[in-house]
């Protein structure tokens, strides 16, 4: 790409003019929500916002106790915020490509690291994997979303989704792992054997498998649990609960 004049920049640029849906691509990797109402975002996401928009954390017991136990033990990394009013919110993670969804009375499961926003109008709650690496355990969390809405994921590139048939079970790398069908419980397979072909390179690897029917996404890009960043050389094994 050639300079820019300064005046050419900011016309090439600018904002793009809103449309009537409440999500829309700014950018690729860059959501614009058209708010009147309220969304429930993930901490850290906000880029920039007009209008007039309150941010507030999820009240004490406005989802239930199990809920408000679950962030609590997670921490402040996997939480989200409420964000209600009237103006456009904007909304990234990481530069990741940014890709919106509806859902229609049924569900979804979402990894916590690649869901960027929800429709108030959707149903969700945190769940939790148990992570065994060596002898410690620790948990890892991702999100079923349930009832009618939009929301929105992120990836890293494009993503591809698989279909799963009872004929066709499917076997993915953990942190390549997006979303896969709400009816669908994926089990933990670790398989040493695969370890330098699948997960980190040290220690054992694991797969997930999915069974059924349904569909599962899944990004070009093995991502790291928000919780592991801090931690160097550690390969894990996941265990449902």
């Amino acid at each position: 790409m050639g300079c820019y004049l300064l005046e050419d920049f900011i016309k090439s640029m600018g904002e793009r003019a809103p449309g009537q849906e409440n999500f829309e691509l700014e950018r690729d990797h860059l959501l614009r929500v058209n708010l009147r109402g309220a969304v429930w975002t993930r901490i850290g996401s906000m880029v920039a916002y007009t209008g007039n928009i309150r941010f507030a954390r999820e009240e004490a017991l406005e989802h239930g106790i199990s809920r408000k136990v679950k962030i609590s033990l997670a921490g402040e990394g996997i939480s989200f915020i409420k964000a209600e009013g009237v103006g456009k919110l904007f909304l990234a993670d990481r530069g990741k490509k940014v890709s919106i969804l509806k859902l229609e009375n049924n569900s979804i499961c979402v990894n916590f690291n690649d869901i960027l926003t929800i429709e108030d109008s959707i149903s969700w709650d945190i769940r939790m994997i148990r992570k065994l690496s060596g002898i410690t355990e620790k948990e890892i969390y991702n999100v079923k979303l349930e009832g009618t809405g939009v929301f929105a994921i992120t990836t890293h590139n494009e993503p591809l989704v698989f279909r799963v048939t009872g004929e066709r079970p499917l076997f993915t790398d953990p942190g390549a792992t997006v979303a896969w069908t709400g009816n669908m419980e994926p089990e933990i397979k670790s398989d040493i054997s695969l370890k330098t072909i699948v997960g980190r390179s040290t220690g054992e690897s694991a797969q997930m498998v999915f069974r059924g029917e349904g569909f599962v996404v899944v990004q070009p890009c093995e991502e790291i649990n928000s919780q592991e960043k801090n931690e160097k050389g550690v390969s894990n094994v996941n265990v449902y609960t």
